[in-house]
């Protein structure tokens, strides 16, 4: 690039794990420092910020849900808790020193491609003030995640009768007190699984947990580690990075007998009927569980199978007609996933909930880079879950394949890399293929669009398998621009030297 060209800019949107990573990799691998990140909240952390329900915690070995750069020797637990994880994240953002990049407190209204100038323009409002501003960058990072927008069923009436307290996990707030409550808990996936061991510890808590669809569920004890381990971990070279990668590595199988047999060791037997699935394991997102089963022990935690047929406003009214009195109610229903939360419009005018509607569900090219939508980077995109594996895993090595692409744009070589329609259609092809024929097409889940459709979270592949994909094509075709005095020029679409992705992740 000529000293005397502009600096480029890169927009991030979201200060979570992704959106961190981001920027630190950005600073640590090409040197660039000109970037931004968008938070609407008053905080970093993302999911971590925002989840700080009672017993949250990591469901993948936190070893291995760290950044790969910045490996941490003094975890307390194999499996770390909400406010461990956001020191963490608060700690990197201090040593990379991220809280000047930060403007907290902005919501991205709209990002929408200007293809003369080769710049995305980006209208920003400030929560606060209402106050909208605009700004441009040749690149923008979308790492809002996927567990964006809390779902509530829409299918249960009377939620605007109910006169006692309603919450969803990623809502939960603070000065939340339980105590001397009676809490009905909706839901039996992980947050719920996490919820209810935890606030039934206090014996004045009353729980009762409805459950419509059980599930599948791994052990996942949070084992401590030891003064030794950590020590070992702070002063053995490799030691702590070998632990990470045997975690890696052992991510398996899910076996139907096993995993009944787990059920029926650990919860009562008056349940076991109706707590073994009718569904075939890995079908939905099998539950990690830490306590969750041998929480039906207590006294005070009951389970109700009966189906909700409306919210009044003292409580729940099953299907069954029974009405159950409660002081609070948590919606632990996840998140609605298949919905891209901002509006962004690239080439033709076209936004990307309206590409995902002409894909039947959402689509992208590796999870990364969608058609018609040049210098755009979704992390944590469509088709990048794989089941009880380190996201965080995932977005790293999205990251290290983005910087490719980015480092001959900020460099002034190239203006814009847009993935083609074909190169986006035949990777998706070749991943429905094997996803229409895969155990998630057996019931309704997440993982589908609607529930019953497309299915566009799941990687179908093992959770090491992106490190260093042997289908990669070096050919792969991109339309790339480069914009000279202002006018631009179609380069061609042959990029021989970019590999999808890439070894260059540390594992």
């Amino acid at each position: 690039m000529s000293p005397c060209a502009p600096e480029k800019k890169v927009v991030i949107i979201g200060a979570g794990v992704g959106g961190l990573s981001s920027g630190i990799a950005l600073k640590r691998r090409l040197g660039f420092e000109n970037y931004v990140i968008y938070e609407k909240a008053s905080a970093i952390g993302g999911c971590w910020r925002a989840n700080t329900y009672p017993g949250c915690a990591s469901d993948a070995p936190i070893h291995w849900y760290s950044l790969s750069t910045d490996l941490n020797p003094l975890w307390a637990k194999s499996h770390a808790t909400q406010p461990e994880i956001l020191e963490y994240w608060k700690g990197l953002a201090l040593k990379h020193d991220m809280y000047s990049k930060i403007t907290f407190n902005t919501k991205v209204v709209s990002v929408e491609w200007d293809a003369t100038e080769q710049k995305y323009n980006i209208a920003v409002q400030d929560i606060q003030s209402g106050s909208l501003t605009c700004t441009k960058a040749e690149i923008v990072i979308s790492a809002t995640g996927n567990l964006e927008v809390p779902h509530f069923p829409s299918d249960i009436r009377g939620m605007d009768t109910y006169k006692g307290t309603l919450l969803h996990p990623a809502l939960w707030g603070d000065g939340i007190d339980l105590r001397g409550k009676r809490v009905g808990v909706v839901g039996s996936a992980s947050s719920a699984a996490q919820l209810v061991p935890s606030i039934s510890e206090d014996p004045s808590v009353e729980v009762v947990n409805f459950i419509r669809t059980p599930s599948w569920f791994v052990s996942r004890p949070h084992t401590p580690y030891t003064s030794m381990q950590k020590w070992i971990f702070a002063n053995v070279p490799c030691a702590m990075r070998l632990h990470r990668n045997l975690l890696m590595i052992s991510v398996g199988a899910l076996d139907h007998g096993e995993l009944k047999d787990y059920i029926k060791r650990n919860a009562p037997s008056e349940y076991h009927e109706k707590l073994i699935p009718a569904y075939p394991p890995g079908c939905k997102r099998s539950v990690a569980d830490s306590g969750y089963l041998s929480s039906f022990h207590r006294k005070n935690v009951t389970l109700n199978f009966d189906g909700i047929s409306e919210i009044y406003e003292d409580g729940i009214i099953t299907k069954t007609g029974e009405k159950v009195s409660l002081d609070v109610i948590v919606f632990a229903t996840g998140f609605i996933a298949d919905r891209f939360p901002l509006h962004v419009k690239g080439m033709h005018d076209q936004t990307i909930q309206s590409y995902y509607q002409s894909q039947q569900g959402p689509t992208a090219y590796r999870g990364t880079m969608i058609p018609g939508f040049p210098n755009l980077y979704v992390l944590a995109g469509p088709n990048t879950v794989v089941s009880h594996a380190s996201t965080l895993f995932a977005e790293e090595v999205q990251i290290d394949y983005c910087l490719q692409l980015i480092k001959p744009v900020i460099d002034g070589h190239v203006s814009s890399y847009e993935v083609t329609s074909q190169a986006s259609d035949d990777y998706n092809q070749g991943l429905q293929d094997k996803l229409t024929r895969s155990v998630f097409m057996q019931c309704v889940s997440w993982f589908r669009t609607d529930g019953t459709g497309k299915v566009f979270s799941p990687f179908p592949g093992t959770a090491t398998r992106p490190i260093c994909d042997q289908d990669y094509r070096r050919d792969t075709e991109f339309e790339i621009s480069v914009l000279i005095s202002a006018s631009l020029v179609q380069q061609g679409s042959q990029v021989p030297s970019i590999r999808m992705f890439s070894c260059n992740t540390r594992v």
